[in-house]
């Protein structure tokens, strides 16, 4: 059943022409991701789409009935609503419902001698329980819950800007239409919370149309890519590892056309050249064919990113930073933290929002001044750090100068020298576009022009904070290849899975203002590892709460706890119960980690994939009830 359909439309800004006549149709239960270089207009599309903005020219149709919902990059939002509020403010009966029960509940709560008003809740509990109401209100602060909003009462203009873009998802979650557009819809959210929103994309009914950077996601939600390529749209079956397979084939066969179009064309102008001008009728349907050869434009794939930048030497001493502390409002943002640095290390920091991480890559640059602890940096390390606030950009400025007050002539890795202007061509900055001010970019353009002047002082030393937030795929791609290439020392703050395969060979996790320990990278490899290390820590403290005299992990005794239950002896179905638990959770983990390798190993076939993603999701949530049943039978054997 088709949904929508866009047919022929144009969309253009001042000059700048961002769809020319694309055609596009959603399907019901299509999944859908859109990717193309920062600034092609793909949130435009996703706007004309939504029917928040108008083309042009062209048509769209959304056949009757059909709801569309987008959650944009940064949502329009109520401020003076709370979240709940803000939450159940839709049009559908089952939101109104929801809306109804929690004003009525509130209102009680300040008024509870007003008989009306608990006829009125009496009313709207009853049709709670009439229309699964209950379900819906649990599952709605579930949602919340998960995508990191604990305070359900908090107004709206509390919220950053993360927090925000959070509270709009739950809501499109919640009240799910026919079709949901979701604009970056994992920016500022941590990889936990990623993998719980794919499983439930995955499994929700409902088409599906979504821009991300996140190529892991893309692997695992979506079953077409649409790629938004010099204002044409181009569609490709399957998800994003099909599509670098299919695109590659596509561009092979865009080549040999080219060829074939440009022998052709010699061919034809050589034959005006040569031809008498007395055969005027042959002679004219001649420069009409050339005519129509010279405006056909086949991609050459010539129009991507490059960085071929120098890097500079890097000596045996890179970093060695102890005890580092940084306070703010009273509370330790980074907490005694030791960090060193070897030639060589890529280094991946994983951790919630919040955690720390930016804080302490802040005070390793010097942004931010150490409140106790010392950093010290080789001599020969020259330091390239790519934030996440894109400081320094002058909106009045104009692109090109930003880029030559830093380097007029930059250095590539073959060691010529290029000027700045062709550099920024290299970067899709054309020379017309160079003569633009700073603050006519789109978000995506503004960080690929940070990135290009962090990138030109040729650095031997990156630290990258959320470097995929806001970078096309494109970009991100070859971003990839030059830090294949790049021989200095690497560290990245990143949610984004895909990026830290790529890059990283360790992963640290950064909680509470702490570094934990190295892991070998990949990502599969360290959360395994460190899903089998918190196991065990659990464990340790379950075992150490249950025996009074026995000393607590940190070397402290431990308080006794246990609810009174847990002085009461196991019963023999209890202790042949726990047996089997622990049988159980071995062969839970062993599925576990089964299932992620066959994750690993099927990228290319979606099918499998949303299969297996389901199938892991069911066995972590055992895994966790079985762990629980087993530590609280254990406590109490232990006692």
């Amino acid at each position: 059943m088709n949904l929508l359909s866009l047919e022929n439309v144009s969309k253009q800004f001042s000059e700048r022409l961002l769809l020319d006549s694309v055609s596009l149709s959603i399907n019901a239960g299509e999944r859908i991701g859109l990717i193309g270089v920062n600034g092609s207009g793909k949130t435009t599309l996703l706007r004309i789409i939504a029917g928040l903005e108008a083309p042009d020219s062209g048509n769209l149709t959304v056949w009757g009935g059909v709801r569309v919902e987008m959650v944009q990059q940064e949502p329009q939002l109520d401020d003076s609503a709370t979240v709940l509020e803000q939450l159940f403010r839709s049009s559908s009966p089952q939101m109104r419902l929801l809306r109804d029960y929690e004003g009525a509940s509130q209102r009680l709560e300040h008024e509870p001698a007003n008989q009306a008003l608990q006829q009125r809740l009496l009313e709207l509990s009853e049709e709670m329980g009439r229309t699964d109401g209950w379900a819906a209100a649990a599952n709605a602060k579930s949602i919340l819950t998960r995508l990191g909003i604990n305070d359900f009462d908090a107004r709206i203009e509390t919220l950053s800007g993360g927090q925000r873009k959070r509270v709009a998802l739950a809501r499109a979650l919640i009240d799910r239409a026919d079709l949901l557009v979701l604009d970056e819809p994992t920016n500022h959210i941590d990889i936990e919370t990623i993998e719980w929103l794919e499983a439930y994309l995955t499994t929700a009914p409902g088409a599906l149309l979504m821009v991300t950077h996140d190529r892991h996601f893309l692997d695992r939600v979506v079953g077409r890519i649409v790629e938004l390529d010099r204002r044409q749209l181009v569609s490709y079956a399957g998800n994003y590892s099909r599509y670098l397979e299919l695109r590659q084939l596509r561009h092979e066969r865009l080549a040999v056309q080219e060829r074939q179009r440009q022998k052709l064309l010699k061919r034809e102008l050589e034959w005006i050249r040569r031809t008498p001008m007395a055969r005027g009728t042959k002679q004219k349907a001649r420069r009409q064919r050339v005519a129509e050869l010279q405006r056909i434009n086949y991609d050459s794939d010539t129009d991507r990113v490059v960085m071929a930048l120098a890097t500079r030497r890097l000596g045996n001493t890179v970093l060695t930073a102890n005890g580092l502390t940084k306070v703010f409002d009273g509370a330790a943002a980074v907490n005694q933290v030791d960090f060193a640095l070897e030639p060589g290390d890529r280094i991946g920091l994983l951790g919630p929002n919040g955690a720390g991480k930016s804080t302490f890559l802040d005070m390793l640059a010097g942004k931010v001044q150490v409140d106790v602890g010392q950093i010290k940096w080789g001599a020969t390390v020259r330091l390239g750090y790519y934030d996440q606030q894109t400081r320094d950009l002058n909106d009045a400025q104009r692109l090109l100068e930003f880029i030559e007050e830093e380097a007029p002539l930059i250095q590539a890795r073959d060691g010529s020298r290029v000027e700045a202007a062709q550099m920024m061509e290299w970067f899709l900055f054309p020379r017309k576009m160079q003569w633009g001010r700073i603050g006519s970019l789109s978000g995506g353009e503004r960080r690929r022009l940070y990135l290009l002047r962090t990138l030109i002082h040729q650095p031997n030393v990156l630290l990258l904070d959320e470097p995929t937030n806001d970078l096309d795929v494109q970009t991100l791609t070859v971003l990839e290849e030059f830090l294949d290439a790049f021989s200095g020392c690497l560290v990245v703050a990143s949610h984004d899975r895909y990026f830290l395969d790529r890059t990283v060979d360790f992963i640290i996790p950064f909680e509470d203002g702490r570094l934990g320990k190295r892991y070998p990278a990949p990502y599969a490899t360290y959360r395994r590892l460190y899903s089998q290390d918190q196991q065990t820590r659990r464990l340790d403290q379950s075992r150490n709460a249950a025996a009074p005299g026995r000393p607590a992990a940190n070397g402290q005794a431990a308080p006794r706890s246990r609810p009174p239950a847990a002085d009461k002896k196991l019963s023999w179905k209890e202790s042949q119960e726990l047996a089997r638990l622990e049988t159980e959770i071995a062969g839970w983990e062993e599925e576990q980690a089964r299932l992620q390798q066959k994750i690993n190993d099927s990228g290319s076939d979606y099918q499998a994939l949303q299969t297996l993603s389901t199938k892991l999701t069911n066995v972590e949530s055992s895994l966790e009830s079985a762990f629980e049943r087993w530590a609280e039978l254990s406590e109490r054997q232990d006692a």
